[in-house]
């Protein structure tokens, strides 16, 4: 789906941003007048205008709640935290001691929080433990009352951040009946950001001490935990649930079987090849030479070493090879929902890797071109996705009981 760029990056960024507005996390129009001023390809324009648009919205919010308008200070606030997400998103060439993204990258996280302190329903600032640190979180709650009730783990992905959670999962959870925990976990957010912890591809050794914390909660019902995994998410997510079996269901948004694999089929065999000998020096020089010429492979070429701690993109690709269901599948033993979009650029054909190899219940759900839901995670069809989503995710044992299903209808 084209979306006022021609390039296919510029493209789907600008379509995730503007896909959030269902949600509050944007205004068709700011989106359209940002993108106006950006050429396609150009970088420096996008953190520019982006980074603009952020800082004009910051302000309303401000103001808004300088004045005590509740209402419009959060509906800004909401909007800017995602312009400034968008703003850091290409600005990989240091990122670990990068001022400018690291500047953009906590106003997008306290613009948030700022907006999380004037939702209608409460939002709880946690810090999950987790080895020798904590990991931040938000928990999204339906109510104050103090009921346990079913409850969602968001699990991020590849560049998804803790703030995304609320536009990507959580607000159309609320509105079910299910609450949200949401965390950055290594390699994610604050986390790459603050603490410099990489990715990691046992992700059970994430996955299970935020389910123990989820457990200290007294409004989590310990038997209505389900667990969802966006973007790379969705193997991260997989992969713990193969370990971790107090979830009782799972979603994988998108599915995701082989994250090595996506990475040779966009590559050169030759060049797949030297990276397998180690051949890195040739290697990175080959890869540098893809990266000009494709936005795609510049930013995740980038982003990768930086999010894998790896020492170059040749080392990263290598790191990828971990990172892989192969051995594991089989032991999800949860009722799961895998999605696939149609025209997913990223992991094209994973999902369905993922939904033959489940040997727990399970159900595929592809999101079509032609009901504008064939993007990778479905951007720009949040509401359609979440109806799919927790239409079925109703019907599992992580879903809300038929009696009170009906007090909400």
């Amino acid at each position: 789906m084209k979306f006022l760029f021609d390039d296919e990056s510029f493209s789907f960024e600008t379509l995730r941003a503007a896909g959030f507005a269902c949600y509050g996390g944007a205004e068709l129009g700011e989106v359209v007048s940002t993108a106006s001023r950006i050429t396609d390809g150009d970088e420096a324009a996008w953190l520019r205008e982006w980074e603009a648009t952020a800082r004009r919205v910051h302000g309303i919010g401000s103001t808004c709640a300088a004045a005590g308008r509740r209402v419009s200070a959060r509906e800004a606030l909401l909007r800017a935290s995602n312009y400034y997400r968008t703003a850091e998103f290409y600005r990989r060439d240091h990122p670990a001691d990068d001022p400018q993204a690291r500047e953009l990258s906590r106003l997008s996280r306290e613009t948030f929080s700022q907006a999380a302190e004037l939702m209608d329903t409460p939002v709880r600032s946690v810090s999950i433990p987790y080895a020798d640190t904590t990991l931040p979180g938000y928990l999204y709650l339906v109510d104050d009352s103090g009921t346990p009730r079913p409850t969602v783990i968001f699990n991020s992905g590849f560049d998804s951040t803790l703030e995304e959670s609320y536009f990507a999962l959580a607000a159309g959870a609320l509105a079910r009946g299910y609450q949200v925990l949401a965390f950055d976990g290594p390699g994610q957010g604050a986390v790459i950001r603050e603490q410099g912890l990489p990715f990691r591809p046992d992700w059970e050794a994430v996955i299970t001490p935020v389910v123990d914390f989820a457990l200290t909660v007294p409004e989590i019902d310990p038997d209505r935990i389900a667990l969802f995994g966006y973007s790379l998410g969705g193997f991260l997510a997989a992969r713990a649930a193969a370990f971790e079996h107090r979830v009782a269901a799972l979603i994988l948004d998108d599915g995701l079987f082989d994250y090595h694999g996506v990475h040779q089929r966009i590559l050169p065999p030759f060049l797949s090849e030297w990276i397998a000998a180690g051949r890195d020096e040739e290697a990175d020089h080959v890869a540098a030479m893809i990266m000009a010429f494709d936005t795609t492979v510049r930013w995740a070429l980038r982003n990768g070493p930086w999010t894998f701690g790896a020492a170059s993109p040749a080392d990263y690709i290598r790191r990828t090879a971990d990172y892989t269901l192969a051995d594991v599948i089989t032991e999800i033993q949860c009722p799961t929902l895998v999605l696939d979009a149609e025209n997913d650029q990223f992991f094209r054909g994973e999902a369905q890797r993922v939904y033959a190899a489940l040997t727990c219940p399970k159900d595929l759900i592809t999101g079509t071109e032609a009901e504008g839901a064939g993007e990778h995670c479905h951007m720009g069809a949040m509401l359609l996705t979440h109806q799919r989503i927790f239409d079925w995710l109703d019907t599992t044992p992580a879903g809300l009981p038929v009696p009170a299903r009906t007090a909400v209808a």
